[in-house]
């Protein structure tokens, strides 16, 4: 295992903590007057999901993980779990509920994903940055209340709420930012 300093890690790096491999979920580096500059950053276990966070000075360093991110397209969910088939080997892998408690509105089926794996172990799964969603519900918008920017809560087909604006209906396509949940416009 190749020792990385930890002022060289972002978001979505692997490393190993304690003999655990953890994803790194955020990193800041801090150089405070007439003080050592250090690194504060937060670490997720893929085994037990507890955060660490960790403050480290900027020339220490942790062992990193290889990641390996494969397409997979998202079949359905049963008491197994969320599965996904690999597109080329047709690979079953079915996910826990606590693994894609993040990204579980963003999931729709026959959706390519890609999946990250530490040491041929399922991590996470990274979503793209924009997904095109369809409006289950929206309420209707009020007449005379366009003067501004009004948004309204319309919920996808996924359950996820996003805020859009007045225009959009039940049945539009919308696109999404994964990012943290925003409408972006409409798709085709």
């Amino acid at each position: 295992m190749a020792s990385t300093p930890v002022i060289n890690l972002r978001k979505g790096h692997a490393v190993r903590y304690n003999g655990d491999v953890c994803l790194v979920t955020g990193t800041e580096l801090k150089t405070p007057p007439r003080m050592a500059s250090y690194v504060q950053m937060s670490i997720k276990s893929i085994g037990t999901g507890r955060v660490h966070n960790l403050r480290m000075t900027s020339n220490e360093s942790l062992d990193s993980v290889n990641l390996t991110k494969e397409d997979y397209e998202y079949s359905y969910k049963d008491s197994g779990g969320y599965h996904f088939l690999h597109t080329t080997t047709y690979d079953d892998v079915a996910l826990s509920e606590e693994m894609i408690a993040d990204v579980k509105n963003y999931l729709i089926e026959g959706q390519k994903y890609l999946l990250v794996f530490t040491d041929d172990v399922p991590a996470t799964i990274e979503l793209p940055a924009s997904m095109i969603m369809v409006v289950a519900e929206a309420p209707e918008g009020v007449k005379g209340d366009s003067a501004n920017n009004v948004y309204k809560s319309a919920t996808m087909e996924t359950g996820l709420v996003v805020g859009v604006p007045l225009f959009i209906n039940p049945g539009e396509k919308i696109s999404v930012k994964t990012e943290d949940g925003s409408y972006l416009g409409r798709s085709n």
